[in-house]
């Protein structure tokens, strides 16, 4: 099930929010893991016992480390066995396919044979889940986070379908005491009501037709150079109003149901270097990657040789959790070296001395080199379109038809939409900030207002459109 449904909007939340607020507040977690784990099952039913085998075992394993009287050495067998359990939920449903489709590369090219590749099929959201499971064990263990005691308040927090499959990736600790406690109020709901009608507008309106386009230059056999760049800009919008507009949607959605989720973008095309962007794109990632690995490498507290290589092997690991495909190695590598190359340069560089908007203007464009490899379907693809980018392969016969779609009224208005949006300084999270805040006066109730327009505008082009796929529901 995916928010951008009439299943969802129409059947599925509606009932959740009736039988939400319908029962006792000592039984609303146990009614909100219940129907998050239908809606988890809605693709296919099995998914469900991964993520229950995965709950199950970091909650025991957490019981075993923060037993009264329990050992160091107790402690760490506790910690290793969450952590190579939920590593290998990842091992083998998401790289295992992986590893054998290189293999046997490997075998044929030593002529040694073939062998068949097993089919293994990817649980949605596998990544964020475990993830969340593993913060929570590792930060008990550092004495970080207070144990949870009962396993329904964990189970909620776990399956949480809002964030479930897409994220924010939250953890334990800054929902801990919401899962004892929260607020419900009618300001709260009518901003979470908001911020999802703009997340839902952002996808719908703005994510789907400009995805169209990134296609369809993506497809093409010898795009132009301006086609090209047409076409990658085309998915760097996309993939940005269809992620950043999942997470305001999770997190309208968590403030319904009296949970605040942590902001997971902040304009992350206005920033004036790569090391910016990790601050502002998919914030929750990059922290947690920071956290859980960077920092217990020694971070940048071992010289700056062991710096470069911490910041590649996180930016590498960082590209494999996006996929199990060569060419998100090469992204995560390409980030690496960028982020290793600005700390190399300095504060002092050439670069910082230049004019704001230059800055921020060639990031976006580095940004947008590094979106190629991760769109393509593989480097060889990923190879032909840089080349088409910088002029270094023709343009084929088809170009004329590939440029009359670009360059249609349609497309260049929804372009410059698009542009318009990513360029204003207030977002959507800032956009109702004020009615969570309660504010008095005309001004929060008139963005109140806005909110209806959109959502209905919205689910009126969702009923007119065959393509809406949410790109990172298969990370």
């Amino acid at each position: 099930m995916v928010f951008t449904s009439h299943i969802f909007l129409f059947y599925f939340l509606p009932a959740v929010i009736l039988g939400y607020y319908v029962l006792p507040q000592r039984w609303r977690n146990g009614f909100l893991t219940l129907v998050s784990y239908v809606f988890y099952g809605w693709w296919k039913p099995w998914f469900v016992t991964l993520m229950l085998a995965s709950t199950l075992i970091d909650y025991l394993a957490v019981r075993v480390m923060a037993a009264p009287g329990a050992s160091p050495r107790r402690r760490k067998l506790a910690l290793l066995a969450s952590l190579v359990s939920n590593l290998g939920l990842l091992g083998v449903f998401k790289y295992a396919m992986f590893a054998q489709g290189n293999a046997l590369a490997l075998s044929e090219a030593l002529g040694l044979g073939s062998f068949p590749v097993l089919e293994i099929t990817l649980p949605i959201g596998i990544s964020f889940y475990t993830f969340q499971t593993m913060s929570y064990s590792i930060d008990v263990y550092r004495g970080e986070a207070t144990p949870v005691r009962r396993f329904g308040d964990f189970a909620c927090f776990v399956a949480l379908f809002p964030q479930l499959v897409a994220g924010p990736i939250v953890r334990f600790q800054t929902l801990a005491n919401q899962l004892r406690e929260r607020a419900h109020s009618f300001e709260r709901f009518a901003s979470g009501v908001a911020l999802f009608s703009l997340g839902f507008g952002k996808k719908i309106l703005l994510a789907n037709p400009v995805g169209e386009l990134a296609d369809a230059a993506f497809a093409a056999d010898h795009p132009g150079a301006l086609a090209a760049w047409f076409g990658i800009v085309a998915y760097a919008f996309q993939i940005y109003f269809d992620f950043s507009g999942y997470s305001d949607m999770a997190i309208g959605l968590g403030r319904m149901f009296g949970f605040e989720f942590p902001k997971n973008f902040d304009s992350p095309y206005h920033s004036q270097s790569i090391t910016e962007f990790w601050r502002r794109w998919h914030i929750s990632l990059s922290t947690w990657l920071r956290d859980y690995l960077y920092l217990p490498l020694g971070g940048n507290r071992l010289g700056p040789r062991r710096t470069y290589v911490n910041l590649a092997l996180v930016m590498l690991l960082g590209g494999l959790w996006h996929g199990a495909h060569w060419q998100f190695v090469v992204w995560g590598a390409y980030h690496g070296l960028l982020l290793g190359a600005e700390r190399a340069l300095g504060k002092s560089s050439a670069y910082r001395g230049l004019p704001k908007p230059l800055r921020i203007a060639l990031t976006f464009v580095l940004v947008l080199i590094s979106w190629v490899p991760f769109r393509a379907n593989t480097l060889t693809e990923a190879g032909h379109y840089l080349g088409a980018m910088f002029g270094l392969r023709e343009a084929g016969a088809p170009a004329a038809l590939l440029m009359a779609q670009l360059l249609s009224a349609h497309s260049l208005l929804i372009m410059a939409i698009c542009t318009g949006v990513v360029a204003m300084r207030t977002q959507s999270w800032d956009f109702v900030e004020a009615i969570s805040r309660n504010e008095p006066g005309v001004r929060a109730w008139a963005r109140l207002a806005v909110a209806p327009a959109v959502l209905l505008t919205a689910v009126a082009a969702m009923f007119t459109q065959a393509f809406n796929p949410f790109l990172y529901f298969q990370f």
